[in-house]
């Protein structure tokens, strides 16, 4: 026996579809919004969710990967009566089992759930815990929980791998965790840069070259994709590979056989491809800028890497990673770090992702290797910046709310009511400014503020603000 969940606004229809699912033997809740929804999914134990797209409070597919995450990780299938090549292709993009058009019979609507039952089923029997190599991999978030289950899944085959996500995400570090918990680990992983290659001698790095093969040919050298023999060959931004080098390569992937320059024989390289980039390979091939046949070879299997802005739940535990094996990296002790630095980084976007998060740790921790504790004093301007404004954003709400709770109502506030109100958010703002423009000295913040020590700390303690001020005198 299941759990099933129907999400439709649709009342008729849920009933008729809920009494065809209750008569072969299964549990099913019924919501009438997403937002009723979504809090049942997040309670309940459901293995499959019935979602329609045009909903009174939102789109269904839009709201995919929020059902699709919650602890039960339901199989989901979407039901609408405005059925489009291209909302299927997004739902199925988005994760979606199966793209189901209203009105259709009963026995159309619960086929989808016999088979997404099933492969539940199957997928339960098989599923053994696997303790993966993820070194360097941090975070435990859903989206890096899913993206490791892709790994144990590409590292149990040798099927082709691409890898997408944005610049810095990690792809690099991925492709080795597939490698490192594969058969193939004790053999070479090969790294190809495809941003770097030099046109004049990418074939003869990536298939190698006889002596006297060409100007400057003094010696024979095994190429990288022999040097892959048996391990693993990774294409680093393979959206960079020229088009006419494209060819050449569908051929290797194909036959895994080529021929070195300047040779007579073909040689065999079995080698295992893992590919990434950080580009719209689709994008590029309706621009005839890369081969649509080497992307099928390309993504047998795919991986796409979140990036760092999705994975807010994952701050803190990079933050702490780094912090200690940077500071152990320059030999000092792990510093700790106050919460309006942590506040900055959780509130930052990360276009650079893991990869500018690394640096920005390693910046803070050497801008000022004896300080104990890292304040957002130590962290690029750039980021600070980011937080000034999201606080003063934050305090914009505060001042409309005041407003509309003054004069947005018929319930007026009465004259003190809403200037002590108003005095507090002032008081709140100039406090803030004050420790951030003197870098938590208090002594030079108590000089420009004329005001006492005692004052200065009574007022930061009222609004909360910065207590660890008291580390810089």
């Amino acid at each position: 026996m299941s759990n099933i969940l129907i999400v439709d606004d649709d009342k008729l229809l849920s009933d008729a579809l809920s009494r065809a699912i209750k008569r072969i033997g299964h549990n099913v809740d019924c919501r009438l919004n997403l937002n009723e929804g979504l809090a049942i999914a997040n309670s309940g134990n459901y293995d499959v969710v019935y979602l329609d797209v045009k909903m009174p409070d939102g789109n269904g597919i839009e709201n995919l990967s929020k059902f699709s995450k919650v602890p039960s990780n339901p199989e989901i299938i979407i039901i609408t009566g405005y059925a489009n090549s291209r909302g299927a292709e997004l739902a199925i993009n988005s994760g979606a089992w199966d793209y189901v058009k209203k009105p259709s019979s009963i026995k159309e609507m619960t086929l989808p759930l016999f088979r997404a039952l099933q492969f539940r089923e199957n997928k339960a029997k098989n599923k053994h815990p696997v303790a993966l190599k993820v070194h360097g991999i941090i975070g435990s978030g859903s989206e890096i929980m899913a993206c490791l289950d892709c790994v144990a899944q590409a590292a149990s085959c040798d099927a082709n791998l691409l890898i997408t996500g944005e610049t810095g995400t990690g792809k690099e570090l991925f492709a080795r965790a597939v490698h490192n918990n594969s058969t193939r680990s004790q053999k070479a992983f090969v790294v190809v840069d495809c941003t770097v290659l030099p046109e004049n001698l990418v074939e003869s790095l990536l298939f190698g070259h006889h002596k006297g093969a060409f100007t400057g040919a003094d010696s024979s050298k095994t190429g990288l994709m022999k040097q892959a023999d048996g391990g693993t060959i990774f294409l680093d931004e393979v959206g960079e590979l020229a088009i006419d080098l494209q060819k050449r390569f569908l051929r290797v992937l194909q036959e895994r056989h080529f021929r070195p320059i300047g040779g007579q024989n073909e040689i065999h390289s079995d080698f295992r491809l893992i590919a990434a980039t950080n580009r719209d390979l689709d994008e590029m091939v309706e621009e005839n800028t890369f081969r649509k046949d080497l992307i099928y070879r390309l993504r047998a299997l795919t991986i796409k890497l979140p990036s760092l802005r999705f994975r807010q739940n994952d701050i803190r535990e990079l933050l702490i990673y780094y912090l200690g094996s940077l500071c152990a990296k320059y030999n000092i002790a792990t510093k700790g770090y106050s919460p309006e630095f942590y506040d900055a980084l959780y509130s930052y976007d990360w276009p650079g992702n893991v990869r500018e998060f690394i640096h920005t740790i390693e910046s803070a921790i050497v801008s000022d290797r004896e300080s104990p504790i890292l304040f957002p004093y130590h962290l690029p301007v750039g980021i600070r910046v980011k937080k000034a404004q999201t606080l003063l954003d934050s305090e914009n709400r505060i001042k409309n709310k005041s407003f509309e709770k003054s004069y947005g109502s018929d319930n007026l506030l009465t004259f003190r009511e809403h200037r002590v109100n108003n005095i507090e958010v002032i008081e709140k703002e100039y406090l803030q400014n004050l420790i951030l423009h003197t870098s938590n000295n208090i002594k030079k913040a108590c000089k420009i503020a004329d005001l006492s020590k005692s004052r200065l700390y009574g007022l930061l303690k009222k609004h909360d603000i910065c207590r660890q001020a008291d580390a810089k005198h």
